[in-house]
């Protein structure tokens, strides 16, 4: 048996004073002192919170998104995230034009299985609606996948509206749940094409083709879609004051809708698609979809985060290398991969941005709580419990140190937050009960794996 001894207990009825204790993967005390044998192993944590392990429920690792190979793979990117406290990510599967599903699961199962240094569970991406991808739902919620994704965006992967309401028809009987990636994608391929032939080809060309009524838009119909069908929906990477505005209109009408945005839409602002580096195209870090927003639009989100409004803080970790990468887009901002890091440096940025209004048990939902139970692993995750599977953060609120490129375990050349000055650290973390962290440092187990979910 393990027994963490002395620190203070984030647990789903509040904070608590006493010993956490675990043995074979799983809780098996709560408080109180835990009676110790000379084979048991205790330790002192005094000062510290004691966390179960947070969640990252929106990730793209070693994923083709129509341009090139994201640069993490599972290997990495686990490791990753579990050096920053998170002990599970939620990553999108996604079938391509022509595949099953079943080819698709199978697929991400290749790719992750064996390599995780933190646990990982699905959500499966449908790009190919037919009736045959219909009739694989029941099979998908079998193999332990009760969420599911579609795209109003992308021409590889969006789906129109007819089909978007057939998808939630089909998932609603199992009280499944639709992400949707909410942005206009006939609008911003017209608007790329306006930009690029006005003469606009650099990085600040990206969030110009992508305004924020382009999101609030399909915010709003994807509301209808689910206040007709009755299905459940989740708003993924929220970035604007208007899209907010529909999500809030839509629950004052009873539509059953979860709310996710990032720490990159609470932190960076659009200004940074004009740095220039010593290449002159740094800005090209930034591109991602939705872009970086306006301050007023960062303002509103805090305030929502603050409000309780929002369900859960994940990344949309999409990790391309600047150099060879995304510079491929220099002279013609719609060849940059899309996507930016951020799986390990969540919950320091969080916490950090929040310590003066927000407390443990805030960020407790924020980051883990409400992932969990949005996506049917509450309290199995998201919980110290007698019971619950022994994902736990050790989490020091003390440590002081500064984000960078040059620190990070993400296999990707840069961070978007470098030079960020970030309070807390994960002291220890353990994945099924694994010691795997240290101090920031991982120990190189790989004690992950697949968390199937009802």
């Amino acid at each position: 048996m393990h027994i963490l001894r002395g620190g203070i207990l984030v647990t789903p009825e509040g904070l608590r004073r006493g010993d956490l204790a675990f043995e074979d993967g799983r809780i098996v005390q709560v408080g109180g002192t835990a009676v110790a044998t000379d084979a048991d192993t205790v330790e002192d944590v005094t000062g510290c919170y004691i966390y179960p392990g947070f969640i990252d429920a929106h990730t793209h690792m070693q994923c083709w998104t129509g341009m090139d190979w994201t640069a993490d793979s599972f290997e990495t990117g686990t490791r990753a995230a579990a050096c920053g406290g998170t002990t599970t990510i939620v990553d999108y599967a996604t079938q391509d034009k022509g595949m099953t599903l079943h080819e698709a699961l199978e697929e991400w199962h290749k790719r992750a299985d064996g390599t995780c240094t933190a646990n990982y569970a699905f959500h499966m991406a449908i790009a190919d609606w037919s009736e045959k991808t219909k009739e694989e739902i029941p099979a998908m919620y079998e193999a332990g996948i009760t969420s599911f994704k579609t795209y109003f965006a992308y021409d590889h992967l969006k789906l129109d509206d007819a089909e978007t309401m057939e998808v939630l028809e089909a998932i609603r009987p199992f009280d499944g749940i639709l992400c949707v990636h909410c942005e206009n994608g006939t609008l911003v391929d017209a608007l790329q094409k306006r930009v690029f032939e006005a003469g606009i080809t650099g990085p600040e060309g990206h969030p110009l083709s992508r305004p924020a009524e382009a999101e609030a838009e399909a915010i709003s119909r994807l509301m209808y879609l689910s206040e007709l069908t009755g299905a459940r929906v989740n708003v993924v990477h929220c970035s604007t004051a208007l899209g907010l505005e529909q999500v809030r209109a839509a629950r004052e009408r009873g539509v059953r809708v979860s709310l996710e945005t990032c720490p990159q839409y609470l932190l960076l602002d659009d200004r940074r698609y004009f740095e220039e580096g010593e290449d002159g195209f740094a800005g090209a870090k930034y591109v991602m979809s939705p872009p970086l927003r306006k301050p007023h639009d960062i303002q509103a989100l805090r305030e929502a985060v603050r409000a309780g409004e929002v369900d859960q803080i994940s990344t949309d970790h999409c990790s391309f290398n600047l150099t060879g990468q995304k510079d491929r887009g220099r002279g013609d901002f719609r060849k940059i991969p899309n996507g930016g890091p951020g799986v390990e440096h969540r919950p320091a940025l969080i916490m950090t941005l929040f310590q003066d209004t927000l407390g443990p048990m805030d960020f407790l939902h924020l980051l883990s709580e409400g992932q969990a139970k949005v996506f049917n692993m509450y309290p199995r995750k998201g919980a110290l419990a007698v019971g619950s599977d022994a994902d736990i953060c050790v989490w020091d609120p003390e440590k002081r140190w500064t984000i960078s490129e040059a620190n990070q375990h993400q296999a990707v050349d840069y961070t978007p937050y470098e030079g960020f000055e970030v309070t807390g650290q994960a002291h220890e973390v353990f994945v099924n009960g694994t010691l795997c962290v240290r101090d920031g440092e991982p120990t190189g187990v790989k004690p992950g794996t697949y968390v199937a979910r009802r």
